[in-house]
């Protein structure tokens, strides 16, 4: 019974101020929704994938189990060496990008692939065709420097970066939604702040009669007899009103 009350309690309170919570929550989402769909410049992700080659045994034209866990090795040392400025610098030099290395670093995602000898590279920039571009040099320059560097075999591409037709970021829609749910929190706060802080003396409506108390000081009478330790108190009057007070 008394969990019943308190639930009925928090829901007027919520209630009571309840304009609060949706004004931060439009504000809140409306805001985000500005940003997301007219500041925020989508981001186009481009991808390729290599793989390692190795030596294999003459004898049984197969990798054996210490040549494969090699191989897996040299994919990390080779993810690397893509991000090295060695290749990156070139990498802009060919394509003749107007940025600096620490700016292409930066979008640039290398990613063996667990078990196996490929490595995928992943290249994210605000223009699709640059990013595709970008990502299908790589591989180009990288060969020549994983060669030069470790004396590697070979390394192949798999599958060539294409030009990538949606955004991967923002998400607009999942902001929004997300901002919504930031907004309601916000607002619940600022409600049960408000509630705390709110020391206007009010009525309260006891068996014998009407008292005037102030939030803290009013306690609660079971059977005509008071409760000194605090409770919630049944009904409260403010400007002869009823008002759920905690």
């Amino acid at each position: 019974m008394d969990e019943t009350t308190d639930l009925r309690d928090y829901f007027e309170v919520v209630k009571k101020r309840l304009w609060i919570i949706i004004t931060l929550m439009i504000i809140c989402g409306l805001i985000t929704g500005l940003i997301s769909f007219f500041v925020l410049k989508p981001v186009y992700q481009a991808s390729t994938s290599l793989i390692v080659d190795t030596e294999r045994n003459e004898s049984s034209q197969m990798i054996t189990g210490d040549q494969f866990g090699v191989t897996q090795k040299l994919a990390v040392t080779y993810g690397e060496i893509i991000k090295s400025r060695a290749v990156l610098e070139d990498v802009i030099k060919n394509l003749k990008l107007d940025i600096e290395y620490e700016d292409l670093v930066n979008n640039v995602t290398v990613s063996p692939v667990k078990d196996t000898q490929i490595i995928s590279i992943s290249i994210q920039d605000t223009n699709p065709k640059k990013a595709r571009d970008i990502a299908n040099q790589i591989p180009r320059v990288f060969t020549k420097e994983a060669k030069r560097i470790t004396k590697a075999n070979d390394v192949q591409v798999i599958d060539k970066a294409i030009l990538p037709k949606n955004p991967i970021k923002p998400n607009k829609v999942m902001n929004v939604l997300i901002a919504f749910v930031l907004g309601t929190m916000i607002g619940l706060f600022i409600v049960f702040l408000l509630e705390y802080l709110d020391n206007n003396e009010v009525l309260v409506k006891y068996p014998q009669g009407i008292k005037s108390v102030t939030p803290g000081q009013a306690c609660v009478f079971y059977n005509g007899e008071e409760c000194l330790g605090g409770g919630i108190i049944k009904t409260v009057l403010k400007n002869n009103e009823p008002l759920w007070y905690l």
